[in-house]
C-alpha cells in the first residue's frame, strides 16, 4: 500500500467518500508519499464509480499533508477465523466474544439490532461507526447519520507484502479483509475502546468480525444474510472514557502498520 522513497519523505493522507441517492456508498483511507498520490487517487475514484451497490453520484476526495514526526508505527492484530454455519450462529458467536471482551450482553444485543435495522435514523447504514457505552448500551456519537470515521491509517510496503502472502495462504487476500484489519488495528490501539463489532454493508459480502486488544481480529464468514445492504460498525466504549480525546485519535492521528500479527488457520466455532 505504501512506498517510501529515500529522497522524498513527504507523507499525505488520502480520504475518499462517495454517496448515492443521498446515502453513503463507499469510503477509503490511505497514507502515501507524493509519488503515489495520482495513482491512488485514481484508484479511489474508480472504486466509487464501480461499486456493487451502484455508481457514485458524489465523490469527495481529500488530500492533506502529514507531519512525519506525528506518525505512530504499530503491529497489526492477530487474525483468526471461526467457521460458522450461517449468520445466526455467527452473531451468537460474536455476542459471546464481545461479552468475553468486557461488553455487557445488553450492549452487544443493542448494537446488533441497530446494525440489522440500519444504524442511521432513516434506517440506512451510517457513514461511520456507532459509539456505544459498553455497559449500558447507550449510543454516544453526536451525529447519528455520520457516526465516527476512523482515518489516517495504512500499511508499509513491507507489511503489506507480508500480510498479503499470509492471507493468500488462507485464501483471504481481498480488499475487504485487508482494509478491515488495518482499521481494526488502529481502533484496538485506543484504550477507551473495549471491543469492536463490524459487518459489511456490501450486499455481496456477508462476513464480519469482532476485534479487541484482548482478542485480536476474529473473523466470521457469515454475520448477515447475503444480499443485505444494511451493515455497520460499533465501537464499545469504556464507561467514563474521554470521548473528545478518543475522537481526536481515531479521526486525526496517523498510524502506519509496519508489522503483521499471527495469521491463524480457520477453526470451527464450538461455543
Amino acid at each position: 500500500m505504501l512506498v517510501l522513497l529515500a529522497m522524498d519523505k513527504s507523507l499525505y493522507s488520502l480520504r475518499m467518500r462517495a454517496s448515492r441517492s443521498g446515502g453513503h456508498l463507499s469510503g477509503a483511507e490511505r497514507l502515501a508519499p507524493t509519488c503515489d498520490l495520482e495513482r491512488l487517487a485514481a484508484a479511489m475514484v474508480n472504486r466509487a464509480l464501480n461499486h456493487s451497490r451502484g455508481r457514485a453520484e458524489n465523490i469527495h476526495l481529500t488530500i492533506e499533508s502529514l507531519d512525519a514526526a506525528t506518525v505512530r508505527y504499530a503491529q497489526l492484530p492477530d487474525l483468526l477465523t471461526f467457521s460458522v454455519d450461517d449468520w445466526r450462529q455467527g452473531r451468537t458467536a460474536a455476542g459471546k466474544l464481545l461479552v468475553e471482551a468486557g461488553v455487557s450482553l445488553m450492549a452487544a444485543e443493542r448494537a446488533m439490532a441497530w446494525m440489522a435495522e440500519g444504524c442511521a435514523p432513516d434506517g440506512r447504514s451510517m457513514r461511520g461507526a456507532m459509539l456505544i457505552d459498553a455497559l449500558t448500551g447507550q449510543r454516544l456519537e453526536e451525529d447519528p447519520f455520520r457516526g465516527v470515521r476512523v482515518g489516517r491509517m495504512d500499511l508499509t510496503a513491507e507489511a503489506e507484502e507480508s500480510l498479503r502472502a499470509g492471507l493468500r495462504r488462507l485464501e483471504l487476500d481481498n480488499l475487504h479483509v485487508r482494509e478491515a484489519l488495518v482499521l481494526a488495528g488502529k481502533v484496538a490501539l485506543a484504550p477507551e475502546v473495549m471491543a469492536e463489532l463490524c459487518w459489511s454493508d456490501d450486499p455481496d459480502y456477508n462476513a464480519g468480525y469482532v476485534a479487541a486488544a484482548s482478542l485480536g481480529y476474529v473473523r466470521f464468514p457469515h454475520l448477515k444474510p447475503m444480499g443485505e445492504e444494511r451493515g455497520g460498525r460499533a465501537f464499545f466504549i469504556a464507561p467514563g472514557a474521554d470521548i473528545p480525546s478518543l475522537l481526536t485519535f481515531l479521526e486525526k492521528a496517523p498510524v502506519l502498520f509496519e508489522q503483521v500479527g499471527v495469521l491463524r488457520d480457520p477453526v470451527p466455532w464450538k461455543g
